[in-house]
């Protein structure tokens, strides 16, 4: 393994400058793989932030039910996901290349063509290149919980995101979050009541099972010998117009 410089590695995460931000790109190592799969395959699986609105016909050839994962880390589940429901498209966006280096170089060796992949800034994509009312699955998982209070800014859960996700999602769409953090869990269940064109599937009110389409991940396996729970919310699309919101400007992050 070793540590890529900006001269070695030419592919860059995209995004627009703001001033607060729901990550921190890391100066993370890569395998040889890894870089590889950028040189052969991100021709084939990479879309560009900057290219603007997707065209899914042009990107995947067709029009299927379009699922988006934000944060899908190394992108195991991700591509195990687009393998099980190969009826469906899938794009995942992520900020770390060797996540997204691992996930192109899987899917190219299953030989995966209902995939695609944009390493950028997650509102940034949203805002840009999905379209209104296109998608028909979001997905969540286990996203950093920026667990000390200073840093619930930083939190990508928040009122104003959900809002967007909805302005994505068709009539009877899903918007599926996990967590292994029972207080970022309370605290997304919170955000997403708050949210009146959603509605909780769970018959309790509270929580759901592991969906079928959600793999268990060997950490999640691990955990749960621990005695560590998971916390799955999925929240249905009701019918109605996303009217639009003033968003305040966002605090200095001196943090």
């Amino acid at each position: 393994m070793q540590d890529e410089s900006a001269e070695d590695f030419p592919y860059r995460t995209e995004f627009k400058k703001k001033s607060i931000r729901s990550y921190v790109i890391r100066a993370g190592r890569m395998t040889e793989g890894q870089r590889r799969a950028f040189d052969n395959y991100w021709g084939e699986y990479g879309l560009s932030l900057f290219d603007g609105s997707m065209d899914r016909q042009k990107v995947f050839g067709r029009q299927a039910p379009l699922a988006l994962e934000i944060g899908f880390g190394m992108g195991d589940s991700l591509l195990a996901m687009a393998e099980a429901e190969p009826d469906k498209d899938f794009i995942g966006i992520e900020v770390h290349p060797p996540g997204v280096g691992r996930l192109i170089n899987g899917a190219a060796k299953a030989g995966v063509k209902n995939l695609r992949v944009y390493m950028a800034d997650a509102v940034d994509v949203l805002n840009d290149c999905i379209g209104n009312g296109c998608l028909d699955r979001f997905q969540l998982y286990f996203p950093d919980p920026w667990h000390k209070k200073k840093h619930h800014k930083r939190r990508i859960v928040q009122s104003e995101f959900v809002h967007l996700l909805c302005s994505k999602l068709k009539t009877g769409g899903l918007m599926h979050m996990a967590t292994d953090w029972e207080n970022y869990a309370e605290y997304m269940q919170e955000v997403l009541q708050k949210e009146k064109l959603l509605e909780n599937t769970a018959t309790d009110g509270q929580y759901v099972a592991r969906p079928e389409w959600r793999p268990e991940t060997k950490f999640e396996r691990r955990g749960q010998k621990l005695g560590h729970g998971v916390w799955d919310l999925v929240y249905r699309r009701l019918p109605g117009e996303v009217q639009p919101q003033v968003l305040t400007p966002p605090e200095n992050d001196t943090a």
